[in-house]
């Protein structure tokens, strides 16, 4: 792990862009040295944790679109690389860092909701043919409708290291190797 923060840049449909910005335990200083100063700064840390030097930060950095421009930071207990998903229908951003997923208004980068879950998330899905977005976690997935309520979990026997959306389906790469389908719409397994 590298005390300089790792970047990333993301175009988002619906014409936000944005930039990620994560680092390891103590590196917080040298994050957030370089924060660009228009905008809105959202703190959305960890929510019911206090704050900790041990603790990873990320920040989604100016976001440019139809609302503005703003920046929103989060924490998280493990080192990991933030991810997202633009939901257009709900006007919301998702983002997945550590063991929560976001939801942030799109427009505004206010937080809307928090899912936590159990172990670390490795994906946030979304397509324009589900009613929900997905939630993939190491052992869980989790449908979750526009206010951040469960509409459908599954629990799985292996650890997920892969997760993708294909024709209708949740795939799911297991650890041991094993490969998995879920139906998108309600997670029952597809054989």
């Amino acid at each position: 792990m590298t005390a300089e923060p790792l970047t990333a840049a993301v175009v988002y449909p619906g014409g936000l862009r944005a930039r990620y910005r994560w680092v390891g335990p103590g590196g917080e200083v040298a994050l957030f040295a370089l924060t660009e100063g228009d905008g809105t700064l959202l703190d959305h840390g960890d929510r019911g944790a206090a704050a900790s030097a041990r603790r990873c930060r990320a920040e989604l950095r100016r976001v440019d679109g139809p609302g503005g421009t703003w920046t929103a930071r989060f924490e998280s207990l493990i080192y990991d690389e933030p991810t997202g998903v633009a939901w257009d229908r709900a006007g919301l951003l998702v983002v997945g860092y550590g063991f929560a997923a976001y939801g942030l208004r799109a427009r505004t980068g206010e937080l809307r909701w928090v899912h936590r879950a159990g172990s670390p998330l490795i994906a946030v899905l979304g397509s324009s043919r589900l009613d929900h977005l997905i939630v993939q976690a190491e052992i869980e997935t989790f449908a979750l409708e526009e206010d951040g309520h469960v509409l459908w979990r599954a629990a799985h026997s292996d650890v997920v290291t892969g997760a993708e959306l294909v024709a209708g389906r949740l795939v799911l790469a297991g650890y041991g190797g094993e490969i998995a389908a879920l139906d998108a719409r309600t997670g029952r397994p597809i054989s």
